[in-house]
């Protein structure tokens, strides 16, 4: 029996144009496996969640994200609690979740490895009443989050361009975190809770985070000197970011941070805000991803 497929395109996501996409569905699906896929196009904020949720009503067996990390999130979310399983043709400017399961960032490479994937049971996060897939979290990543999402243009150069003046002028805030039945108090510069392992652009916040162990990394990343800023940076791209004496790492199913003010956050990249209790979770047994 051939499988139902969906793919759900974001035509203004992320730095690459999607012109050839439906091109590439079209001729590299193995028609033996599949039935003709179906190809459906975002509309606006929150859409990709509503084409999702009909997609699993219908019986589709899986749904493609075709867009950046906002993307996957919605859909991803809309398909919690279903039979369809995830999938992603990655093109977004950190494509954190693709990454962390190997998708190639080729988005023709992409689509033909759809061809040869299972389906797996997979993790996600819950801080107050929103999704995560990938990581979450405050401080100066927050803060960069929230700069970024100004910008006019996107892509890892325009990241850099935001981090480097503003380490100047961020100063780290204290945070109390209850966790595994123990409450810790410490300025920290960034916490991420992690469910995958990376932020994106293969950058290793949490090297040993699963996303299906049940359990997030958590991450606090302490005030550092300018002049360790290149060894940080070798170490995040390189999944040794938890051997700095600047981390300290935690690992729980639940926790609760707390903090003086109300402010930025972020998830799976996108920037929120919220307020002086955060509360994050990680659920299990109700999410499927196509690898």
């Amino acid at each position: 029996m051939r499988n139902k497929i969906a793919f759900i395109i974001n035509p203004i996501s992320g730095t690459s144009n999607k012109k050839d996409l439906p091109t590439f569905i079209n001729t590299l699906m193995d028609p033996v496996k599949w039935e003709t896929p179906v190809i459906l196009y975002t509309e606006r904020a929150g859409h990709g969640m509503e084409l999702a949720r009909q997609c699993a009503a219908d019986g589709f067996d899986v749904v493609v994200a075709c867009g950046g990390d906002g993307t996957v999130n919605e859909i991803a979310t809309g398909l919690i609690g279903t039979q369809t399983a995830l999938s992603i043709v990655p093109y977004g400017s950190g494509n954190g979740l693709a990454r962390h399961w190997g998708y190639s960032m080729t988005p023709r490479k992409a689509v033909a490895q759809i061809n040869a994937g299972t389906s797996h049971p997979m993790d996600y996060g819950v801080v107050n009443d929103r999704k995560f897939f990938c990581t979450c979290g405050t401080g100066f990543d927050a803060h960069i989050t929230h700069m970024y999402a100004k910008k006019g243009t996107r892509g890892f150069l325009t990241y850099l361009k935001c981090i480097v003046p503003e380490y100047f002028k961020y100063k780290p805030y204290e945070y109390q975190l209850e966790v595994n039945g123990e409450t810790i108090s410490r300025n920290a510069f960034v916490v991420t809770f992690a469910n995958a392992s990376q932020y994106g652009n293969d950058g290793f916040i949490a090297p040993h985070a699963s996303t299906q162990d049940g359990l997030m990394d958590i991450c606090f990343l302490d005030e550092f000197p300018m002049s360790s800023m290149p060894k940080l940076a070798w170490q995040l791209l390189h999944k040794t970011l938890d051997r700095s004496p600047y981390t300290t790492y935690f690992r729980s199913r639940e926790a609760i941070l707390r903090r003086s003010y109300e402010g930025e956050f972020h998830v799976d990249g996108e920037a929120i805000l919220l307020g002086k209790e955060i509360h994050v979770e990680i659920i299990s047994d109700q999410l499927k991803i196509w690898i």
